[in-house]
């Protein structure tokens, strides 16, 4: 068999560019995937995938010219079945036989071997391993069909085809080239109206000829880099890209530096076939306006790289990726800076025309904006927003809290109705805060109006300041609560109003800022500001709450907790803001030597209590004169002394300490467990005995359900 390796490349128009990288990597991985099933490529094959705007392509090490044939072992029945009396085949077995392609004169070749309690009859023959152009036909035709195609488009064959002009074919861009090469050699097979050959086109303007013939598997990329002035692979252009936007940022001045912004790095890679930064600029008189709408109409609208300085303030410079390399560059540099004049200018006209009225001038008008057909405006969201801020302040700075909360989230929609973000909407809150200062309001309030959506994603930085946190929170669990008090849930992955992310986003807050809140409480508070809007508010609460703890969970573990530490401290329902000291507690505690005994012993006093029932209604109390056994007496003292101890740590907060302190009960609860009957028939024994229990388990408790820690 010959070993060589494979090249496939597909050919097209113009290839989405948000798309690219993701086509690239799954055409390789299926068609590599496909030969490996079937024995075209081995187990140490590596693909290569190359993706640029306009081919798709994989370069496939050991590849066979034919896999290897394969033995098959066939069961064809039992042999009560497949012979009569006399040993001949039955017309049953003539004809299985015909379907696996034999014919009868298998018959005396066949193998009876037990399967089960019965004989049966196998058929052993040889099946031809596949060849590479039938092999690479099928992995081809998977491989397309299974790219994750954002849009399909059909078109119309012009040639090679049954009626051309008139067959049609759907791919993401039209197909104009196939090359398949072995080695050195074509392998013929088609695609796409396309039959395979070594020819395929370099840059549109700069290539040094066309088509390009490649000559084998191994000089695609090379070829094409010198002959086609194309660098093939996706992640070789990303790297040229920032090598070159550094080397740009320091010659363009000193302490400059392109803005960060990967998926703005993975689109221009994915517009260009060989980079060129260049440095272009437009007029100081542009800085006037927030830099942030500046950069966004740089990135979105012209793909290009904003120059920040040291202190990362916007300069008036900007980088540009070319497609092309002319040796004067001028005419392109001053194209760029004659394109962006325009899009500068409208920032700078809406922000101007924006500062002409006030933010508080613009909250009436919230009330002609429709919010939810179920919830009403945005004005009538803004009064239930303020509600919940104002409650929220009160409870964690009082009365001043809570009137600066209650300002900001009046304002915090008001700059949806501004130019600005009608035409930006990613600026919304950043560019209220920029308003509010304007109109004179101090910073807390302006802070606060432009972090109330914040966090907006898994990482970004929480709201700054106490009436930020204030609004953010309010802002998030109005949308939580009105949601789901009118049933509209995330289910798998479909979650259209963000809640998952809006859940994440409160228990972050109220975790990483430690803010002792109880969200029951809230959660109520929140819906009472929606009147009788909510059908059965106090179902959705509920509904509302666990899905919060779901949220809790995944984000401890996601903190580096284990599952048994975040479900000990979760089983409890302490105030979010506490659960990082007692999770740190926990696994202090799960590190002593005692921890491993008296989780244990706390889910066996669990059960105990649990199978009480309600018959025997269990009271923490214990009486002295009832205690009869020497461990029972013993358990007693020892808590008499230890747990007083532990609840003043607790009270203190000392989580850490508490039950630490609790650890020096094991040798009592082990003798206790070792030599006391506690469902003893004498009931008020029995009753006595579960008191002393309970008193245990709930001091036991206080921190963390101890028994979520038990193997």
């Amino acid at each position: 068999m010959t070993v060589q390796n494979l090249l496939i490349e597909l050919f097209v128009e113009e290839l989405p560019p948000k798309a690219l990288k993701k086509l690239g990597e799954a055409f390789a991985s299926v068609l590599h995937e496909q030969l490996k099933a079937q024995g075209l490529a081995s187990e140490g094959s590596v693909a290569t995938a190359y993706a640029s705007p306009r081919r798709l392509a994989a370069h496939v090490t050991q590849v066979v010219g034919k896999a290897a044939d394969k033995a098959v072992q066939q069961k064809l029945m039992p042999v009560s079945v497949g012979l009569d009396a006399s040993g001949n085949a039955t017309p049953a077995l003539l004809k299985r036989l015909q379907a696996a392609g034999a014919d009868a004169s298998a018959v005396p070749l066949l193998r009876r071997a037990m399967d089960g309690k019965a004989e049966a009859l196998f058929y052993d023959s040889v099946a031809p391993g596949t060849t590479l152009e039938a092999g690479l036909q099928k992995a081809l035709g998977e491989a397309i069909a299974k790219l994750p195609i954002p849009k399909v488009m059909t078109y119309q064959l012009e040639s090679g085809c049954e009626l051309p002009g008139w067959s049609s074919v759907q791919f993401v861009r039209p197909a104009h080239g196939l090359v398949a090469l072995h080695g050195d050699a074509v392998v013929p097979v088609t695609a796409l109206g396309l039959t395979a050959g070594r020819a395929t086109h370099g840059h549109r303007f700069e290539a040094a000829r066309d088509p390009i013939e490649i000559g084998t598997a191994d000089g695609y990329a090379a070829t094409l880099r010198e002959q086609g002035a194309v660098i093939a692979s996706f992640e070789e252009r990303r790297a040229a890209i920032e090598a070159q936007l550094q080397a740009a940022a320091a010659r363009a001045g000193e302490g400059l530096s392109p803005i960060e912004d990967e998926a703005l790095l993975d689109e221009v890679t994915a517009l260009v076939e060989r980079p060129n930064v260049l440095t272009c600029a437009f007029e100081t008189e542009f800085l006037e306006v927030p830099q942030e709408c500046l950069i966004l109409t740089m990135k979105a609208n012209q793909k290009y790289f904003p120059l920040l300085d040291a202190q990362a303030r916007l300069t008036n410079k900007f980088l540009v990726v070319s497609n092309i390399s002319p040796a004067d560059p001028s005419a392109v540099i001053e194209g760029n800076e004659r394109v962006v004049r325009p899009r500068l200018a409208d920032a700078k006209f809406f922000f101007d025309q924006d500062r002409k009225k006030s933010l508080a001038e613009r909250v009436p008008a919230l009330a002609k904006v429709v919010y939810h057909n179920k919830l009403g405006t945005q004005g009538e969201r803004t009064e239930r927003v303020r509600a919940i801020a104002s409650a929220v302040g009160q409870q964690l700075g009082g009365e001043v809290l809570a009137k600066a909360a209650d300002q900001a989230a009046m304002l915090a929609k008001a700059d949806l109705l501004t130019d600005m973000v009608g035409e930006f909407p990613e600026l919304q809150g950043i560019m209220g805060g920029y308003y509010a200062r304007h109109d004179g309001l101090s910073e807390d309030i302006a802070f606060a109006i432009e972090d109330h959506y914040k966090p907006r994603f898994a990482g970004d930085e929480l709201p700054r300041g106490q009436a930020g946190t204030a609004v953010a929170l309010a802002d998030k669990l109005e949308t939580l609560v009105g949601m789901f008090g009118i049933g509209n849930l995330p289910t798998g992955d479909k979650d259209p109003f963000a809640l998952r992310r809006h859940a994440l986003g409160i228990v972050r807050m109220l975790v990483e800022k430690k803010l002792p809140l109880d969200m029951p409480a809230v959660i109520a508070r929140a819906a009472s500001a929606f009147g009788s809007l909510l059908p059965d508010a106090e179902k959705s609460n509920a509904q509302l709450l666990n899905f919060f703890y779901e949220r809790v969970a995944g984000y401890l573990r996601e903190l580096g907790y284990s599952v048994r530490e975040a479900d000990a401290v979760i089983a409890v329902r302490p105030l979010w803001g506490e659960m990082p000291e007692r999770l740190d507690a926990v696994r202090a505690f799960a590190k002593l030597p005692e921890a491993p005994a008296l989780a244990a012993a706390n889910k066996r006093i669990g059960n105990i209590l649990k199978k009480a029932g309600e018959t025997d209604q269990v009271n923490a109390a214990v009486n002295e004169q009832l205690l009869q056994e020497p461990a029972e007496k013993a358990l007693h003292a020892a808590m008499q002394a230890v747990v007083p101890r532990a609840d003043a740590q607790f009270e203190a907060g000392d989580y850490t300490g508490s039950l630490q302190t609790l650890a020096a009960l094991r040798e009592p609860v082990d003798a206790f467990f070792d030599g006391v009957m506690v469902n003893a028939e004498q009931a008020d024994l029995r009753l006595n005995r579960q008191g002393l229990l309970k008193t245990l388990h709930q001091a036991m408790n206080r921190v963390a359900d101890l028994s979520r820690l038990a193997a």
